[in-house]
């Protein structure tokens, strides 16, 4: 059974009818109310579980009283619950809805990775740096590292979240975060390369010019755009449901930080042409992942509103 765990602190002066609604309402269950029990913020502390399905009506709720405002709100994930006969008859009645998203965790998730602390720009390096040395030496498995440990991902979705929900700061942030990330990858893979380059430890087959992998890297085509786009669904989808292993399949199909390691190279080794490329893969990329980001946060949406109303016409939550 899925279930969420609410906590909140209430001014006492809305408790009664904080309580009023969550007693209400039958897919809110084992509900506590402990007056005067909270500090910072003073108030009164209430909890209760939430099946997730009717998470975002419960939740929509609090904010027209303004809880989160006067007081406080924290949504937790449970684990594990051992359900009573109330919360399987509920649990029936929500039918369809059982398996909606609850928003607001999805939007936290989101905007955690959209947190450019220093270790956003390391990371980003180093999976540039490991790019490097995966095309210099026609290492398909360095280029998968290389996209595993990249963190760009979280900037394109904060991005698409910007624009989805029309908060052009968000937008604004990851931006620039992807901006100045990128081109300090590139600069720092750039010098990186000229070592290479410099003392020769190039591959043989690389300085033959045999190149497979930057050959895959740097030739975009219809190709590029179908698997950042698809990749861009799924990406979202998985972030909807929480699911990290397909997450993961994410980064390693989108062309991103191969790109910015390939256009450092082939600048490096004066190939201009495939660093021209390799430029555009890289733009490619992100845009698609942006828009297609952002389309699939509001289809989402539409869609589970759309089950929400079908299911409040027969009966159940909205």
């Amino acid at each position: 059974m899925d279930l969420i765990h609410v906590r909140a602190v209430s001014p006492p002066e809305l408790t009664e009818r904080v309580e009023e609604f969550l007693a209400g309402d039958p897919y809110v269950l084992n509900l506590i109310v402990q007056r005067g029990a909270s500090r910072d913020p003073d108030g009164d502390s209430v909890a209760c579980d939430v099946l997730t399905g009717a998470a975002n009506e419960v939740l929509r709720g609090l904010r027209e009283l303004r809880i989160d405002v006067r007081g406080s709100v924290v949504i937790e994930p449970v684990d594990m619950a051992f359900p009573g006969r109330a919360s399987e008859d509920a649990l029936r009645r929500l039918g369809a809805l059982s398996g909606a998203p609850v928003w607001e965790q999805v939007e936290a998730r989101i905007r955690s990775g959209g947190r450019y602390a220093p270790s956003f720009y390391l990371y980003l390096v180093v999976a540039g740096l490991i790019g490097s040395v995966g095309i210099v030496t026609n290492s398909q498995i360095l280029i998968v590292g290389a996209m595993v440990v990249g963190p760009e991902y979280g900037a394109i979705v904060a991005v698409a979240l910007g624009i989805d929900r029309g908060d052009r700061a968000m937008a604004r942030r990851g931006l620039n975060a992807l901006l100045k990330g990128f081109l300090l990858t590139i600069t720092v893979t750039f010098l990186f390369s000229l070592l290479i380059r410099g003392f020769g430890f190039e591959s043989r087959a690389f300085k033959q010019g045999l190149r497979p992998v930057s050959d895959l890297i740097n030739t975009p085509n219809f190709f590029s755009f179908a698997v950042a786009g698809l990749a861009g669904v799924v990406g979202i989808v998985s972030l909807t449901e929480a699911r990290t292993s397909a997450l993961l399949g994410v980064f390693i199909s989108v062309t991103t930080i191969p790109a910015a390691a390939a256009i450092s190279v082939s600048t490096a080794f004066a190939s201009w042409s495939e660093a021209w490329g390799s430029l555009i893969q890289l733009l490619v990329n992100i845009a698609v992942l942006i828009v297609v980001g952002a389309l699939a946060l509001r289809f989402q949406r539409a869609i589970w509103r759309h089950v929400g109303l079908k299911q409040a016409r027969s009966g159940g939550p909205a």
